[in-house]
């Protein structure tokens, strides 16, 4: 479904990514690990038009994108949650709520997305009113998660979504995560817990240095292997 071949991309003058090749199968959980500044954040935020590629192509079921703009990646199905909670601090619960759902074809049902994103998550109902700046660390983290899913994407960019967080929160990061693959969505997660991440995967990706060093199904993953890799030693 989603293909990067060749992929070089960066800031300006600096280069991040090294001739990326990852493919992300339909219906399934892909989990990028690796050191900070591996290049995870750079790889998802190329994807989204938001960092240009010099090099290479990403496509989605074939089509290149590569080069589309960031509004416009909704309208094809895909929505990114950044690292560090980013929520409109001055504006409401609700109202960061709707703004997930700001593209014109999504609108239709909006009563019914609010619905299930409070189900999702009790706590931003209780909150519904409240200034999402106000929100504990763990909540901005649930509606961060909750307004990405306002879209309805059909393919999901997660980015560290367990940091900072209180163990209980984490596991119900990760408890959505798994209902999530139980709808058929394509999942990419950029994540440092990587004990969590390897056990929810159905495939695995370790990145170093803006390259991938390692692919492998989640299923055969051996942890003390890849953390020797992961961690240098």
């Amino acid at each position: 479904m989603l293909d990067v071949r060749g992929l070089r991309a960066g800031y300006g003058s600096i280069n991040v990514l090294w001739d990326v090749d990852l493919h992300f199968e339909g219906g399934r959980l892909t989990t990028i690990i690796g050191p900070n500044g591996a290049g995870k954040t750079t790889l998802l935020r190329a994807i989204m038009g938001q960092v240009a590629c010099t090099r290479g192509e990403i496509t989605i079921d074939g089509v290149r994108r590569d080069g589309t703009d960031t509004w416009r990646m909704p309208e094809l199905g895909v929505a990114m949650i950044p690292e560090g909670r980013m929520v409109f601090r001055d504006m409401s619960v609700q109202e960061n709520l709707l703004l997930g759902a700001y593209p014109v074809r999504k609108h239709a049902g909006l009563d019914q997305k609010l619905a299930l994103a409070y189900a999702r998550f009790p706590r931003l109902f209780e909150r519904r009113a409240q200034l999402a700046g106000s929100l504990s660390g763990g909540e901005a983290q649930m509606l961060a998660m909750a307004r990405g899913l306002m879209a309805d994407p059909r393919i999901l960019l997660i980015d560290e979504p367990s940091l900072g967080l209180a163990p209980v929160i984490v596991q119900e990061i990760f408890g959505l995560l798994g209902k999530l693959k139980t709808e058929g969505r394509t999942i990419v997660l950029v994540e440092q817990n990587t004990r969590r991440a390897v056990e929810i995967a159905d495939q695995v990706y370790l990145m170093q240095g803006g390259k991938v060093v390692l692919s492998q199904p989640a299923k055969e993953v051996n942890l003390e292997r890849m953390h020797e890799r992961y961690f240098g030693r």
